[in-house]
């Protein structure tokens, strides 16, 4: 059980880390109009995936947690579309390519879980 809970947790941290990752790469981007009303998008998407998923560690049934999952899922997806569409600095291009990759693999990971569950 004290293993279970620690995988919970590194993904917690994983999903804090993407969002804060997220956040730092808005700081940098080029003033746009585009590049502000998609990086506000960003950072909310990428905040509501990490704090869904702590909240479905916390649920009080399975269908709240499966509830909190699949929403992670779709923040973690719509991250990925906020990822496609700002346009970064050329030296950050290399961060936004791997927060695209980090955007899938958090969703593929919250779509096993919620498969897991039924």
């Amino acid at each position: 059980m004290a293993e279970n809970r620690e995988k919970q947790y590194d993904l917690e941290e994983r999903t804090f880390i993407f969002a804060k990752r997220c956040k730092d790469l808005v700081r940098k981007l080029p003033k746009s109009t585009s590049n502000f009303e998609y990086g506000k998008q960003l950072i909310r998407s990428s905040g509501s995936q990490a704090a869904n998923y702590i909240e479905a560690n916390e649920a009080l049934s399975k269908r709240d947690f499966l509830m909190r999952i699949k929403i992670s899922r779709k923040e973690a997806k719509e991250s990925g579309l906020w990822l496609r569409l700002i346009d970064v600095l050329p030296e950050d291009i290399s961060e936004q390519k791997s927060l695209m990759q980090e955007s899938k693999e958090l969703s593929k990971i919250f779509g096993a879980i919620v498969e897991k569950c039924k």
